[in-house]
């Protein structure tokens, strides 16, 4: 039997290399927004051909998910864990070489697979080591962790692209995956397969999968009329899904978890409501601070930093705060602050001072943390242990739908406002307009989203 400070050790461990998972995906993200306006030089494409460079990776990724938590749950979260690093790590060189849009849009592709599978798995893995009374805290550094990616990508992939080009974020995310896999198979050693010999269900990832990948589709080619039927059409699938889902005997995606678990249920309705309302705003304003307001890539992620770095300082803290208070309560009152933040950047504009914007950043951040460490605890407290990779790939797919959507909305009033052209001096005022809108939007949805995180229930 393992001695107490051989626990311990493995602890330390599961958290190292979950942590490494959590810093690279996001800083790959929060490093491309950044590069974006270069991408789009280097190949001319407009706006909205742009902004799929970040959502195929989130599409992938959050087709892929569930898919692969119940994989993971059936035949082990570390063999999985593995191979999303090898695939990440892999679609990231082919990125750094890319030599046309279509090209990097499809590695992008690949590489949201190898995301899914690292960040689908990683919440598990810390719920299979770390019991109920320490797992919050566990989860705030993890979190913490996914915050410092996301400060250090817009600056440092604003450096990086200005002075190395582009390219170069990918080829450090290449190392940074090389030294996730190293410290995996040399301090990993257990497996983790609760639902070992279940059947996994093949036909409803289909399904599910081509549900998503339609809605999103049509979202992003609204209000042309062939986005509104790829739309209709991806959310008939979606409730066929349900449908299948509720009647097959080993679901990929367990519906009464959502039907019977009250917690479960508004957590998760919650945390695509909350990223709904907030993915966009890096990359609105990664456009914004660059074109607008004239910045070069390096100046824009030191104003894009301040989010993310308040959310990286207090996640440990209201993480372990989760622990001993309700979550609800916690959350409930980040998304009144995410709202609040939100409504200060309705009213930006050409001649808006930095002062502001990062003001509004840092409420937002604060906002952020609050809600996020406290309503992932109360998911992963809400079910057994048998269903603990789903629940994490549910969480993550409700965070990768949200950022779609988010992308989608942002996407969908650029063309009303714009069309799809790319972004020139003259047609300045109408992006600024798409902006205010977006924003005032998202507010609206944050503001739904207190009374969700509210309707969950006591967790403790």
């Amino acid at each position: 039997m393992d001695t107490p400070p051989k626990i311990e050790s493995h602890k330390t461990a599961v958290l190292l290399v979950t942590s490494i998972a959590a810093f690279v995906t996001p800083f790959m993200g929060a490093s491309i927004n950044i590069a974006l306006p270069s991408i789009g030089g280097e190949y001319s494409i407009d706006a909205v051909t742009l902004s799929w460079i970040a959502t195929s990776f989130i599409l992938s990724a959050a087709v892929f998910l569930i898919p692969i938590g119940r994989i993971a749950d059936i035949s082990g979260r570390k063999r999985v864990f593995i191979y999303g690093g090898i695939i990440f790590g892999g679609s990231s060189i082919i990125c750094a070489l890319a030599w046309s849009a279509p090209v990097l849009i499809a590695a992008r592709v690949v590489q949201g697979i190898g995301g899914a599978m690292l960040f689908g798995t990683s919440a598990a893995i810390i719920s299979s080591v770390y019991p109920p009374g320490e797992r919050g805290h566990a989860m705030g550094i993890n979190i913490a962790i996914v915050y410092l990616g996301l400060s250090l990508g817009p600056f440092l992939g604003g450096l990086m692209t200005q002075y190395l080009g582009w390219r170069s974020i990918f080829w450090l995310n290449t190392l940074l995956c090389a030294l996730l896999l190293v410290v995996t198979v040399w301090k990993l050693k257990p497996e983790w397969a609760e639902a070992r010999g279940a059947q996994f269900d093949l036909a409803g990832s289909i399904i599910y999968g081509a549900g998503l990948v339609a809605a999103m589709y049509g979202l992003s080619e609204l209000p042309a009329w062939y986005g509104f039927l790829a739309l209709a059409a991806g959310l008939a699938v979606l409730l066929a899904f349900v449908k299948w889902e509720s009647s097959t005997a080993s679901p990929v995606l367990d519906i009464s978890l959502f039907r019977h678990n009250q917690v479960f249920a508004f957590s998760n309705l919650a945390a695509f409501i909350n990223y709904s309302a907030t993915f966009a705003v890096g990359f609105l304003l990664s456009l914004y601070l660059q074109y607008i307001k004239g910045l070069n890539p390096s100046d824009a992620g030191i104003v894009l930093v301040a989010m993310p770095v308040v959310q990286a300082v207090f996640s440990p803290l209201t993480g372990r705060l989760s622990d001993r208070i309700e979550p609800r309560l916690l959350a409930s009152s980040g998304m009144a602050l995410t709202a609040a933040g939100l409504l200060l950047l309705v009213f930006i504009g050409a001649e808006t001072a930095l002062w502001y914007i990062i003001a509004s950043l840092i409420v937002l951040g604060v906002g952020f943390a609050l809600f996020s460490s406290p309503n992932i605890n109360a998911v992963m407290s809400s079910v057994d242990k048998t269903s603990l990779g789903v629940a994490s790939a549910t969480l993550a797919t409700m965070r990768l739908t949200g950022q779609m959507f988010s992308l989608g909305i942002a996407m969908l009033l650029i063309s009303l406002f714009m069309g799809r052209v790319q972004i020139t001096p003259e047609i300045y005022p109408q992006y600024v307009r798409s902006l205010q809108t977006a924003f005032a939007v998202f507010t609206a949805l944050c503001i739904g989203g207190i009374f969700a995180s509210m309707a969950r229930g006591k967790t403790h």
